[in-house]
């Protein structure tokens, strides 16, 4: 069976390679189906401390949904397709404990940029193109990006990309807020690592506690506040707490245990 994603693993970062690079690596049913799956493996990896997603090839992250799975789609399917999707795999990497980050190696159109956009923070190469053209088809986008582009890049900026359908580039990307880093494609894999490894020195408890806080002040169900309070509560009955305060007074790097 021929997969269309591929996954590796060093010294606790692991990469996920959407393999569609004849077709832009469009996300189509089987997709979504692996890369859920693979993010669950990894983040029950205890030896996966952050996780790096990426596009095959220099052209595309993701050039969008496989438009030919939906052509035909009735009211009920489509409403269907999106709340499977999101449940599925956009929402669930967002609240992942595991951090993500997304390595925007070309185009990340469509489905494509509301994946990238689902992780904890974006990279791109300085090749990148992003945008929503779902008006274009008669569509809006529909696995998040009508919530999570006007968080990530405010509401008049995220109505004029929506709207129009255009494409910006990976520095407007960066002047927008799109994207924290813009580096050549060369250096996109390097630096992705580069932070990845910053983050796994850390105590990976208390990132999965920040992430959960953070999600909670785009909740409109949910006291952010509150959720921080709990969640700072947690940390001092972790083990990575009695390490990394002693650490600390001790003047030495913390070993965090990860519980």
């Amino acid at each position: 069976m021929k997969y269309n994603i591929l996954t590796e693993q060093k010294e606790g970062i692991a990469t996920i390679t959407i393999n569609r690079a004849n077709k832009l690596n469009a996300l189509n049913k089987q997709t979504i189906k692996e890369l859920h799956q693979a993010f669950k493996d990894l983040n029950r990896d205890k030896g996966t401390k952050v996780i790096i997603i990426t596009g095959s090839g220099e052209k595309a992250f993701v050039a969008g949904a496989d438009i030919s799975e939906f052509a035909d789609f009735s009211v009920k399917k489509g409403a269907k397709l999106a709340t499977k999707g999101q449940k599925k795999l956009f929402d669930f990497i967002e609240n992942l404990s595991t951090p993500v980050i997304a390595a925007i190696n070309g185009f990340a159109l469509g489905g494509g940029l509301e994946l990238a956009m689902a992780c904890h923070f974006r990279v791109a190469s300085d090749t990148a193109k992003m945008g929503l053209p779902e008006v274009s088809l008669g569509l809006i986008p529909g696995y998040g990006g009508t919530q999570r582009l006007p968080q990530l890049v405010g509401k008049g900026r995220a109505m004029e990309l929506i709207m129009t359908a255009g494409m910006i580039n990976a520095q407007k990307a960066l002047a927008y807020g799109l994207v924290n880093h813009v580096v050549s494609q060369e250096e996109l894999m390097p630096l992705c690592e580069k932070i990845a490894g910053k983050i796994s020195n850390n105590s990976l408890v208390a990132i999965k506690h920040a992430i959960k806080a953070v999600n909670a002040g785009f909740n409109d169900d949910v006291n952010g506040y509150a959720s921080e309070i709990e969640a700072f509560g947690d940390c001092f009955g972790t083990a990575d707490f009695k390490e990394g305060t002693t650490a600390f007074l001790e003047k030495r790097k913390a070993d965090f245990p990860g519980k």
